[in-house]
């Protein structure tokens, strides 16, 4: 052994840059399987809260961002995507209805048949017919936190614009953050 990594290893600072190193690659494969876009959404969702007081969440559908308030101080944002043309996400003051932790589209998903193979994808249950032997799944919407009859904020793929069918996704990290500080009650701003 080398006389410094000796040292290094008398003063136990190789095992622990080697427990850091093993922390960094599980942190970064974490961030990777569940679609957050970068450690910073990780990091910040999991702070503790420095603010108090009864939550509120506003979406700037412009900036594509969504922004979580504590007692009025902004505790929390995301980056967003809402619905693209022809599935607008709707404007204006509401308040969340429903929490669904694992909730599933009614509308959007798959038919699948029984060995959950999919015969058919990305179909809207009230327009595509059900191919033979199948039934229909719903897309997962995990921590769906719904503000109007439909339509609510939940993780989801975000490609950088508006692309989904009206409900405003979130990465997985910030998704579970709003969920877990708004309560049935929580007003929800939608801003153009």
């Amino acid at each position: 052994m080398h006389t410094d990594a000796l040292t290094l290893h008398a003063l136990g600072l190789i095992p622990m840059m080697n427990r850091l190193s093993q922390f960094c690659a599980l942190a970064a494969t974490l961030a990777g399987l569940s679609g957050c876009g970068t450690m910073s959404d990780l990091v910040t969702s999991n702070l503790p809260e420095r603010h108090s007081g009864r939550p509120s969440i506003v979406v700037s559908l412009r900036e594509q961002e969504a922004y979580l308030y504590r007692g009025g101080y902004r505790t929390a944002s995301s980056h967003i995507s809402s619905g693209r043309e022809g599935y607008r996400t709707p404007i204006g003051r509401f308040q969340v209805i429903r929490k669904d932790e694992n909730h599933r589209s009614s509308l959007y998903g798959d038919y699948v048949d029984d060995s959950g193979r999919i015969v058919k994808a990305n179909v809207d249950s009230r327009r595509d017919n059900r191919p033979p032997h199948s039934h229909f799944v719903g897309t997962p919407m995990p921590y769906f936190l719904e503000f109007s009859p439909g339509y609510g904020l939940h993780q989801g793929y975000l490609p950088g614009v508006p692309a989904s069918h009206g409900c405003i996704r979130m990465p997985y990290w910030k998704a579970r953050q709003f969920y877990n500080v708004a309560h049935v009650g929580t007003p929800v701003v939608v801003k153009p």
